[in-house]
């Protein structure tokens, strides 16, 4: 069973693989061998990977290399998003779990949560300046809405019946939270957490787009004012980069719970 698992995971693999490779070689026919776009307005793969290796070691047009932007957004990115994790996950399963807390929380919730992030960013910054903590904060409302949504729908989604036997074999109401509500919510927080981890990135380039002087937002802006689409292409292939590497570092943490839960059953 375990052969054939890793089997149709190799085979996943080769397939998404395969499909990147066939939207490179349309890239690369389209600029660099049909010339249907000048590359000073959409730049080939032959040009992107050029620029890919010189950020890494120079610090022009922008003041940083690409490693230094990446750890300048990395920084802000783990604070916000850890911190709306940290709070948003337990309370919306306080929310789902008592009736109290959700009367208590759902009128400020349902006010905060149809502001987009980017309406956020003036008021942090007169607040807080354009250091890190008007990011983090951005990042941290779009990851706590995004982890209490999914935890809170996740709890609701316990099956009657399973509190039920917990009643009938005398399980307290923490008992019933921690051995089946929780639970069974796992893959629906495990949900919210990779929702929150898109959110926050696009918060955070949003927020460096606009105030920043270091990290992968601000790289792409100050690419945008000289006109080096090259440089931009480099910055968004670095976020889709991220953002793929930690979706997938969720997903295994994700299995991993699963597997433990099923081994403690």
């Amino acid at each position: 069973m375990n052969k054939k698992l890793k089997k149709s995971e190799w085979k996943y693999l080769a397939i998404s693989m395969l499909s990147i490779c066939f939207v490179i070689l349309i890239w690369y026919l389209c600029i660099d061998v049909l010339k249907l776009k000048s590359q000073k307005v959409f730049p080939g793969p032959v040009k992107v990977v050029k620029t890919f290796f010189e950020k890494l070691v120079e610090k022009t047009p922008d003041g940083a290399t690409l490693q230094q932007h990446l750890i300048a957004s990395l920084k802000v990115a783990f604070l916000g998003y850890g911190l709306g994790a940290l709070v948003g996950i337990p309370l919306g399963i306080a929310m789902a779990w008592n009736k109290w807390v959700d009367r208590f929380v759902r009128p400020l919730f349902d006010l905060i949560r149809p502001i987009p992030g980017l309406a956020w960013i003036p008021m942090f910054i007169l607040l807080f300046g354009i250091g890190i903590t008007s990011k983090a904060l951005v990042i941290f409302l779009g990851a706590l809405i995004a982890c209490i949504v999914n935890s809170y729908t996740g709890i609701r989604q316990t099956q009657e019946l399973h509190l039920w036997v917990g009643d009938v074999f005398g399980a307290s109401d923490a008992q019933k939270l921690f051995k089946i509500a929780i639970p069974t919510a796992t893959p629906m927080i495990f949900t919210g957490l990779r929702v929150a981890l898109g959110t926050s990135w696009t918060a955070l380039v949003a927020a460096e787009l606009l105030a920043s002087t270091k990290g992968l937002g601000y790289l792409i802006q100050q690419a945008r004012a000289i006109s080096r689409p090259d440089i931009i292409i480099v910055g968004m292939i670095a976020i889709g980069a991220v953002g793929a590497v930690f979706d997938a570092v969720l997903h295994a943490i994700e299995v991993k719970v699963a597997k433990g839960m099923n081994a403690d059953e």
